[in-house]
């Protein structure tokens, strides 16, 4: 069955990016938004730490300088400029429409994070993201041009291939049906792919869905050999995705490995609150070189009342699970948790497609370079949203009158051995992803995974043009086409930068001052010089 459906504005994913653009959007036109799952099951909401940004003028130099040399040379220096300015403005979007930050009166309480030279990480306890998630999806709900559609998942983009996009194919999990939707402008704020790793921080969503369809329809990608792993993620049985946040290190939390040896020093100067790319490096040396399965945080030197206070979602899991962490160290283990990079775009999402925008997680605007700076995301989230709209709103004219090509599946078939290819394919892919494209890497590995890589992607492309599809077959489909980019990306680095460490090119190569664009209409990898405008 295959149904039609027509709107102004067509946001696909509900997080910080799409539902700030959804509530700024609505005042002009009529939008529908997609969610493939429900609303609350997305990476803004597991966020803890907070948002970075300078809330005076003589700390957005010092915020930029902190930014690029986090990216290591190969940030955009117009986009961190011009995210970082609007840091303020972005915070006081999200309080007017009732995003409550920690705060005395009219002061901002704002924390210190790795690679950060100065206290700017606005925050609410240590449920940011579950605070700006609930608050604007609450503002969303109230507007009567805002229509939310659950467990809707964007199959493929429809229009002009490479030149203009007029609306997307989406599967409609509840009712089994596909629904062809005709759209003005159409806007991908999926989040991130970190769900390709075996081991993630991230929610069961974060497939690289808008990445995927974005270069299946002709869009640049960028920088996805830069996959951030987050040093601290929960190391326990029962509990596979829990982030202990880095704000934790910042008021002073300890890493120590399984023989009580405090170890940073050895690595970095700045030990704890040298960046992340660091710490999950040296925590996955420390366990590799020592065959230990974790190693531990230890913040039970602040006390309990000030760890309650400070942390209370932390501290109150952790202890149902069994651990007290104001008496205990907590195991930890790295996890792939941010995506740096994505669909090429500048700040205000606008890609290779016209009337195609992509935003947030999912973009890559070139503020993060080799390694995001902590806490950087929400502010590209909700900067990149704002001009999105600005922009948007300038270029809305006219309806778009084409009639669009409804679903075809009447050649396709059902198959009883469809959940186990699926489960099989998805399950061996996220293994070859960490334990060869992971937190270390060399070339022998990277072609391995290339060749096991391809395999694996033609036998699920031929499954997929012969069989019915359904929400698990889709995102399969998008995670080996995510897999294969970051892979062929590292490969293509031949150095060490950031987040991708290459065993084989140790070194920082300055010609590879550079991004990894990968565009499919070329059906090559290549790599291209970022503007240091």
């Amino acid at each position: 069955m295959t149904t039609r459906l027509n709107t102004e504005v067509l946001i696909v994913g509900t997080g910080i990016s799409g539902l700030l653009s959804a509530i700024e959007l609505a005042k002009r036109h009529s939008v529908t938004m997609l969610t493939k799952s429900q609303t609350d099951k997305c990476s803004t909401s597991w966020a803890q730490g907070g948002i970075a940004a300078a809330m005076d003028n003589s700390d957005i130099d010092v915020h930029i300088k902190d930014t690029i040399k986090n990216g290591h040379d190969i940030c955009n220096t117009e986009s961190v400029s011009k995210i970082i300015e609007q840091g303020k403005k972005s915070i006081d979007l999200l309080i007017k429409h009732g995003v409550n930050f920690n705060s005395d009166g009219t002061q901002l309480h704002q924390t210190l994070e790795g690679g950060h030279s100065k206290r700017r990480i606005a925050y609410h306890n240590d449920n940011t993201g579950e605070e700006i998630h609930s608050s604007l999806l609450k503002k969303a709900k109230e507007s009567k041009n805002i229509t939310i559609k659950e467990n809707v998942m964007a199959i493929d983009l429809i229009g002009r291939k490479e030149t203009f996009c007029d609306g997307l194919y989406a599967y409609d999990e509840i009712n089994e049906c596909v629904i062809t939707i005709k759209a003005n402008i159409v806007i991908l704020a999926t989040g991130g792919a970190s769900k390709i790793y075996q081991y993630t921080t991230n929610p069961d969503t974060s497939t690289g869905d808008g990445i995927a369809l974005a270069w299946r329809f002709g869009c640049t990608i960028s920088n996805m050999e830069f996959m951030q792993f987050h040093p601290t993620c929960l190391y326990h049985n029962s509990e596979k995705s829990f982030l202990i946040s880095e704000s934790l290190r910042g008021e002073g939390a300890k890493l120590i490995n399984p023989n009580n040896e405090y170890f940073m020093k050895k690595y970095d100067s700045r030990v704890e609150l040298a960046p992340r790319d660091v710490v999950a490096r040296a925590i996955d040396i420390e366990m590799k070189n020592n065959n230990f399965r974790h190693v531990y945080l230890d913040i039970s030197s602040k006390g309990k009342h000030f760890i309650h206070k400070r942390f209370p979602n932390i501290y109150n899991r952790c202890l149902e699970l069994g651990l007290d962490i104001a008496k205990d160290p907590i195991p930890v283990v790295p996890a792939a948790h941010y995506t740096c990079g994505g669909v090429k775009t500048n700040i205000k999402g606008e890609t290779d497609c016209s009337n195609l925008f992509v935003i947030g997680e999912a973009a890559h605007s070139g503020l993060h370079g080799a390694n995001r700076l902590a806490s950087n995301s929400l502010l590209e989230c909700s900067v990149m949203a704002m001009e999105c709209c600005k922009n948007i709103n300038q270029k809305i004219k006219n309806t778009n009158n084409k009639v669009l090509p409804l679903w075809d599946d009447s050649y396709v078939s059902d198959s009883p051995d469809e959940n186990i290819l699926v489960s099989h394919n998805w399950a061996e892919i996220r293994k070859i992803m960490w334990n060869y494209v992971g937190i270390l890497r060399s070339d022998k590995m990277l072609h391995r995974a290339d060749e096991r890589l391809k395999v694996i992607n033609k036998e699920i492309n031929e499954f997929y043009h012969t069989h019915r599809i359904n929400t698990d077959l889709l995102e399969l489909r998008n995670i080996i086409d995510v897999a294969k980019i970051t892979t062929k990306s590292a490969i293509a680095r031949k150095e060490s930068r950031g987040l991708h460490y290459n065993k084989d090119y140790p070194g920082t190569n300055p010609k590879y001052n550079k991004s990894t664009d990968v565009n499919n209409t070329k059906k090559d990898f290549i790599m291209k010089i970022v503007s240091k405008a």
